[in-house]
Parts: C-alpha cells; sequence; structure tokens
C-alpha cells in the first residue's frame, strides 16, 4: 500500500466513564452495537482491520465489494461493521461470519449483508493524513466523503453527531438493543492511535433479578467456578441466560454450603446450559442443576440474544424474591427507535 498509514494501525481507544462530559469541547455519537473495523482502500486493494489488528475481508467479503464500488481510490475510514435484521442490529449475526468455512460466510454475506457506519476519516481521497488534525476538520472531511461517495441507501451509512447533551442523554435513555452505549469525543485533538485520551465511553450499567439454576465449579478445585443465572420465558419455562463468577477465593467455598443441598435435575426446564465457551479455555465443563429457589440481583451491560452478552456481577442475593417473579421482560428492549435514526444519519 502506498497510503500514508499502514495497516496494522492501534485504533483510537475510549476511556469508560460513568457520566456523559459536558462542555462546548465534546461530541456525542451513539456506541453501536457492531465490530470495530478500519478500512484500508488504495487501488483495487482494501483491508478491513479489527479492533485487535486482524484482517476481516474474508468475513466480509460484500464490504470489500462495495468498498472497490467507491469512486475515491484511496481514503482510510474508521467505524463499526454492523448487520441489519428487520428492523434490528443483530450481534449474533456477526459472531455467525467469524467461521471458517468460505461457503458459509458467502451465504450468510447474501442473506444478511453488512452496513458500515462511519465515524471518522483518517486518510482523504486525495491521500493526505487526517490523523493530526482535530476532529471537527476531520467530521467535516468525513460529510463531505459520505455526500459525494456514499451511495444513496446503501451499505455505507454516516453515523450521527450532536453537540446538544440533550440529544445525548436521549439516545443514552435508547441504549440497549441497537446501542451499547454513548462515545463521547473531544473536537480540538488528532486521532489519538492506540490511546485514550480525547475519546470516552458510557455505557449502561442495568440489573436483573436471576435463578440460580445451576453452577459450575471451578477447573481445579471443588470450590464453585461460576452460578448460572436463569429467567422464565413466556411458556414458564427457565431458560439459562448467563453466568456470575466474580466471588473471593472463601466466598467460593462458602457457596457449597448453600448449593449441594439444592442440588437436583433439571434445573433448566428451557434452554440449558452446554460446555464452555470456546473463550473460557480451562474451565470445567462440569456443572451442577439446581433447584430453582435461590435468586440474585445482578448487574449487566447488555443483553441481546436471550443471554447477557458478558459475565454479570453479583449484587446481592434475594431471599425476598420469588423465583417465579423473575421474568424475561425485566430484560426485553427495542432497538426499532436507534436504528431508524441509523437509517435517518440524523445529526445536530
Amino acid at each position: 500500500m502506498s497510503l500514508p498509514l499502514q495497516p496494522p494501525l492501534p485504533p483510537m481507544e475510549a476511556r469508560l466513564v460513568r457520566d456523559i462530559p459536558e462542555g462546548d469541547g465534546w461530541h456525542y455519537e451513539p456506541k453501536w452495537d457492531g465490530f470495530p473495523c478500519l478500512i484500508f482502500r488504495d487501488g483495487q486493494h482494501v483491508q478491513l482491520q479489527s479492533k485487535a489488528g486482524q484482517p476481516l475481508e474474508r468475513y466480509f467479503p460484500e464490504l470489500v465489494a462495495g468498498v472497490l464500488q467507491f469512486k475515491a481510490k484511496q481514503l482510510v475510514l474508521d467505524g463499526e461493521i454492523a448487520i441489519p435484521v428487520g428492523d434490528k442490529l443483530s450481534f449474533n449475526e456477526l459472531l455467525l461470519r467469524i467461521h471458517p468455512a468460505a461457503s458459509r460466510v458467502q451465504r450468510l454475506a447474501r442473506e444478511h449483508p453488512c452496513v458500515f457506519i462511519a465515524f471518522d476519516l483518517l486518510v482523504s481521497p486525495d491521500g493526505k493524513s487526517l490523523v493530526d488534525r482535530p476532529l471537527r476538520e476531520r467530521r467535516s472531511a468525513l460529510e463531505r466523503v459520505a455526500n459525494k461517495y456514499f451511495p444513496p441507501n446503501s451499505q455505507f451509512r454516516l453515523s450521527p453527531v450532536t453537540t446538544s447533551l440533550a440529544a445525548a442523554r436521549q439516545w443514552f435513555k435508547s441504549a440497549g438493543s441497537d446501542l451499547d452505549g454513548i462515545m463521547a469525543k473531544r473536537l480540538d485533538l488528532g486521532y489519538c492511535s492506540g490511546e485514550r485520551t480525547g475519546m470516552e465511553k458510557i455505557k449502561p450499567t442495568r440489573t436483573a433479578d436471576c435463578v440460580v439454576g445451576g453452577f459450575r465449579y471451578a477447573a481445579k478445585k471443588k470450590v464453585v467456578g461460576s452460578l448460572l443465572l436463569g429467567l422464565y420465558n413466556e411458556a414458564g419455562l427457565l431458560d439459562h441466560v448467563g453466568f456470575c463468577s466474580a466471588f473471593k477465593t472463601d466466598e467460593r467455598k462458602l457457596l457449597l454450603d448453600k448449593l449441594n443441598p439444592r442440588i437436583e435435575a433439571p434445573g433448566f426446564t428451557g434452554h440449558a446450559p452446554g460446555g464452555p465457551s470456546r473463550w473460557s479455555a480451562g474451565r470445567s465443563t462440569e456443572w451442577q442443576p439446581l433447584r430453582p429457589e435461590l435468586v440474585v440481583e445482578v448487574s449487566y451491560d447488555h443483553f441481546t440474544n436471550g443471554r447477557f452478552r458478558h459475565g454479570t456481577k453479583l449484587i446481592r442475593w434475594r431471599p425476598d424474591k420469588a423465583p417465579r417473579q423473575c421474568g424475561m421482560d425485566q430484560v426485553s428492549r427495542t432497538g426499532q427507535a436507534s436504528f431508524r435514526l441509523l437509517q435517518r444519519g440524523e445529526s445536530e
């Protein structure tokens, strides 16, 4: 590549904070529920780079083909890959794309094509690096590129922005499905590659009361490794929805005294736990079902496709809560408003 920026390029990172920062020097963007991606285009050469610096071209061939249709022969874009399914964005469809079989990837690409949500321009179509320019200038340049080169109703979208704190707070209220929170960026700074300077993310933290339907042992010791959490679905069946494993060593031992007397099949009467995920190397695959008697309140950041996206944090035990009160209604949210926002490409 002859671009002034070469992959792998460490993307700009964000610092996690609790509150949306205020002041004239910030602008705000939705934090979309997708895969962060840098697009490098140099003539007929296109590379899609993940946040970890890995190539993504084989998993999103339709995006590569779309970039090659640009009349701009050189550019570098920072943004997010997302997959719309109906009136929502589906993170699960993104995960399905990471598959070794090219034939399956091609089929998925035809069934549910991805979109690219652009929020920064690092190299302009004339081949000049913009990383040292302040964000307010890069955003203006990005809008010009989008107006000139993004085909109408195409897979390329311009992420909305606002300098209005009230609008950012309204976006934040709709977080939970398509939106993963809010990004706040300093307008006066350049692109801080690999740093957490000048960009902050604010993610909602929610709570839910869950039934403890089982537990897993730790990998090496006969102590509790994780609690398996369940919620009752509309059919009255207890679905496995995630886990909680943030315990101290002494707590793990004491938990066995609470759990062992309640071991009883089936534990989960709906969707049951499988083996540990591919990201859980070293964890025990053994799990014990429990009578649905124990309720815990946990905090979580995202619930999608019937599961907590990440591990939850135990807040407290709820002996006052009836297990049958722990339903899916606690976590069901719609993402239609935020997806319509993306479709309109609103900015303020």
